[in-house]
């Protein structure tokens, strides 16, 4: 059976749930899941819907008939094949774990991605990403070359049909220019939770302040360094018997986990950009599910 999501934002008025419902179930299409928020401060609206169906409808016919709707209520909208895996490169240092851990997610079917290329500016994970039959691309940077190994890295994302890119712990700071050309296409993962705690080295800060949580932050990537919009977080508990390696240790583990989720919440296009912050709706039952999972 066919499964796909329909994303809508518009100005909050009254009747959008109806007109929406309405409209999917007269061109034989069942509601299976359905999450929406309206934004009191802004005064936007956001739904997302999850819908199949029991006979062969055309996905291409419903999308087009679905606009005097939207015209209605000024929407933005998206029709999104749930069956189809979205295309992602992964940017990575010396720092291996965020990495691995989707990388492993992808092939035992956790994270329904496909993973067109691994870049890194170091060759420390070749062997690894070409083990799991995926392209390896190093491509080196310096002060002299940033906007030639840029010029590389946007040519590998733009050949492979990239939909998003995932910075796996990647050392490098990205050019406004890129940032601003893949808006809304980048996550990244900050191995902190405080803000307070910026920096090469939150763990030990967070060490030396005697602190009871530590965390990670994944967030989409802007032109003001580490302070793109939020999409996931989670912290751990510390003691105070707790060496600064345990804190590193244990921070990799968060780390890993918050960007997956944060991954898995993208692609499932459950998040949406409202202003400088995301509305992020919960995932829709099965969508965690894997035949090779237990």
């Amino acid at each position: 059976m066919s499964k796909y999501a329909l994303t809508v934002t518009c100005h909050s008025t009254r009747g959008i749930v109806a007109a929406i419902a309405n409209y999917l179930a007269e061109n034989g299409c069942n509601i299976s899941d359905s999450a929406q928020f309206d934004d009191k401060e802004t005064g936007n609206f956001f739904m997302r819907i999850s819908f199949d169906s029991d006979e062969a409808i055309d996905i291409e016919k419903v999308r087009s008939g679905f606009s005097k709707t939207a015209d209605t209520f000024g929407m933005e909208y998206e029709f999104h094949d749930e069956n189809q895996k979205m295309k992602v490169v992964i940017m990575v240092s010396r720092f291996g774990h965020c990495l691995n851990d989707i990388m492993y997610r992808c092939r035992i079917g956790a994270l329904p991605i496909d993973i067109v290329a691994v870049i890194s500016n170091h060759m420390d994970y070749q062997k690894v990403v070409v083990n799991n039959d995926i392209p390896f691309h190093c491509i080196k940077v310096t002060p002299e070359n940033k906007p030639d190994a840029e010029a590389r890295i946007m040519a590998v994302v733009e050949e492979t049909g990239a939909e998003l890119i995932v910075l796996a712990r990647y050392m490098q700071i990205l050019s406004d220019e890129m940032c601003q050309k893949m808006s809304g296409r980048i996550i990244n993962i900050h191995h902190s939770f405080l803000p307070s705690f910026k920096g090469a080295n939150p763990y030990k800060q967070a060490y030396q302040r005697g602190v009871k949580l530590i965390g990670a932050t994944s967030h989409y990537v802007t032109t003001d360094l580490d302070e793109g919009p939020i999409i996931e977080q989670d912290t751990v508990r510390v003691t105070h018997a707790q060496s600064p390696n345990d804190y590193v240790s244990l921070g990799r583990d968060v780390e890993s986990q918050v960007l997956a989720r944060a991954i898995h919440a993208h692609i499932h296009r459950r998040v949406f950009l409202n202003g400088n912050k995301t509305i992020v709706f919960p995932a829709s039952p099965g969508s965690y599910a894997s035949e090779r999972m237990g």
